[in-house]
């Protein structure tokens, strides 16, 4: 959610800067917009609900003159998205301006304490808060930084903040808990950020600002300090190997479609992962009494599909769990033999930290993979691993999918072998095969995705799908349906095509569009069944099917036909693909920009 970015620079000006750094951050979701500056010891402010652009246009964003500033990107959880109460939020003065992402959970106390001093507020934010205490505490003479520090003593909640005041009119002072932030390093500027895309173009050196820490920003770089006991923290900045270009569209007309095609690039990237990483995480996995897959959307499915390749190649059984619903579900049963597989790609899901939380307070094990190196997850995991996805920019997640199945299909395997529960011939089979799949995925991407393409122009005006499939494939419905849903806004469901017969059935009637997975594994024959059940109703079928499956060719209306001699339990990543572009070009057809769907944010960061 919500994006931060501020810069201090030698020379220039700060506000295009910002402006172009928040752009960068668009894919995080937002409702409003704004950039302070500061300059000749005034405090100068642009903001605005709606997009970047649009606010620009009214306002121009680069007219504001300063060397430093801070802008912020919005995503409502307190107050309407209305100009008041977009970000920065000032203190009564006008003398202070702040940025934060977060929920401020005691706010409504501090606000009652601070009116009643005598403050004046002028939204329905809780962020507003931060800049009135540290304009209360200002009022005992003490220094800026010292009065940021106190502030953030006095706030129950999560937070990344960036404040500046004309009193110390050289300084950025952050802070953060729970909420990422980090630092870009350059020889003449220094960036703070939500996320490192936001600044990668004007430097790769990056400093993350851990939990509990505040950092001074100035012309002498940072000053990194523990806010509970203000012991001095010494951080060097480390290279980002992102290139600038990996967070711009390299020509595609959106960041999801250029994101489904580097998917080959990627799954090459995780079998990269050493091998050091992958065995101590099965060590783990191996002597655990009892296994959770806690995830949420996309990688909760990624979990689904891995609790058959646990099952079936490992002999271990695994329990996937939407991460919303784990405390309530299995709070009180976790334990010192409970072992945590938490899947996120930010590392910084609201919903999914609170599981982890509950989790090692009961002294259970807590495993990760995510895809930010320095992530929350990535400190509090006992193991972690990072899914080699790179950035990911399109708020519907397309390679965190495949690159999550990649990694824990490689888990699967190395547990199995571990447990001696799959032969020899059988393992080396399944290692080539995943080498092979970048190659699989590349090819089906090339072949197929004129024809998905003009499947979406002829199914474009149907309001209503269902995704069905069997075993592994019922997790790679699951995930084509969350995926023209989240895009196209068109109602979807997607069941266990077993379960179809209890209920969702007696939707269907003439040209009902129903998408079947049909991968030729051991569901194959009870696939057919659910199809010719569909058919006689009068629905439309529409098939992904494995190379010369003649026997659905027969029944379906429309079929997307991809070679992949794999095993069955690896086909839940090239199915995918075909309902990844599927999803993309109803969303053109209809009109939609899939990269920034309606109320929907890459990071959920609040609960």
């Amino acid at each position: 959610m919500c994006g931060i970015f501020g810069c201090i620079l030698k020379k220039g000006e700060a506000a295009p800067i910002i402006h172009g750094g928040l752009k960068k951050l668009e894919y995080r979701g937002y409702d409003s917009v704004g950039i302070a500056t500061i300059d000749r010891g005034h405090l100068f402010i642009k903001k605005d609900s709606g997009k970047i652009d649009d606010v620009h246009e009214m306002h121009d964003l680069d007219d504001l003159p300063g060397r430093i500033g801070v802008g912020h990107t919005r995503w409502a959880t307190h107050g309407a998205p209305y100009q008041v109460n977009a970000h920065p939020h000032t203190d009564c003065n006008k003398q202070i301006a702040v940025v934060h992402n977060g929920i401020i959970e005691n706010f409504a106390e501090l606000k009652t304490e601070l009116e009643d001093l005598g403050h004046t507020f002028k939204s329905k934010t809780d962020t507003e808060v931060i800049a009135h205490l540290i304009e209360e505490v200002m009022k005992k003479e003490v220094l800026f930084v010292d009065a940021v520090r106190e502030a953030m003593k006095r706030i129950d909640g999560s937070y990344a903040v960036a404040v500046i005041s004309v009193k110390a009119p050289d300084q950025i002072v952050c802070a953060r808990k729970e909420s990422p932030l980090v630092l870009g390093v350059a020889k003449d500027s220094i960036y703070v950020a939500s996320d490192i895309p936001a600044f990668l173009p004007k430097t790769n050196k990056s400093v993350v600002i851990e939990d509990g820490e505040l950092v001074v920003l100035s012309d002498k770089g940072y000053e990194i300090r523990s806010i509970a006991d203000w012991n001095l923290v010494t951080r060097e900045p480390e290279l980002i190997d992102w290139a600038p270009e990996a967070a711009e569209k390299q020509g595609y007309p959106h960041f999801m479609l250029k994101e489904i095609h580097e998917q080959p690039l990627r799954l090459r990237n995780t079998l990269r992962i050493q091998d050091q990483y992958l065995d101590l995480m099965t060590t783990f996995l191996d002597r655990a009494g009892e296994v959770f897959l806690v995830a949420c959307g996309t990688s909760y499915h990624a979990c689904l599909a891995a609790s058959y390749l646990f099952s079936k190649l490992s002999f271990l059984a695994t329990h996937p769990v939407i991460a919303s619903e784990f405390v309530e579900q299995h709070g009180k049963s976790v334990n010192i033999d409970s072992t945590l597989l938490v899947v996120s790609q930010s590392g910084e899901t609201a919903d999914t930290l609170e599981a982890v939380e509950s989790a090692r307070l009961r002294a259970a094990t807590v495993l990760g993979l995510t895809n930010i190196v320095g992530s929350t997850l990535t400190r509090v995991a006992r193991v972690y691993i990072v899914q080699q996805s790179g950035p990911e920019i399109g708020v519907a997640a397309t390679k965190t999918f495949t690159s999550q199945l990649s990694v824990l299909s490689q888990l699967a395997i190395k547990l199995a072998k571990k447990r001696g529960k799959v032969s020899h011939v059988e393992i080396e089979d399944l290692e080539e095969s995943l080498e092979r799949i970048p190659d699989i995925v590349e090819e089906i991407i090339s072949s197929e995705e004129e024809k998905v393409k003009q499947l979406a122009k002829k199914y474009a005006d149907r309001q209503t799908f269902f995704f069905l499939g069997r075993g592994m494939g019922s997790a790679v419905a699951l995930e084509g349906k969350l995926k023209l849903m989240e895009i196209s806004y068109i109602p979807s469901l997607a069941y266990p095509a077993g379960e179809s017969k209890h209920g969702p059935i007696s939707l269907i009637e003439s040209g009902f569009p129903v998408i079947f997975i049909c991968p030729k594994d051991s569901t194959h024959r009870s696939i057919i069944g659910n199809i010719m059940e569909m058919k006689a109703r009068g629905a439309s079928i529409i098939a992904i099917i494995e190379k010369d499956d003649e026997e659905i060719k027969e029944l379906a209306d429309d079929y997307i036909e991809i070679d992949t001699g794999l095993p069955e339990v690896l086909s839940p990543i090239p199915f995918v693909i075909p309902l990844q572009l599927f999803a993309y070009y109803m969303s053109l057809e209809r009109g939609n920009d899939p990269d920034m769907p309606r109320n929907l944010a890459k990071s959920v960061t609040v609960k």
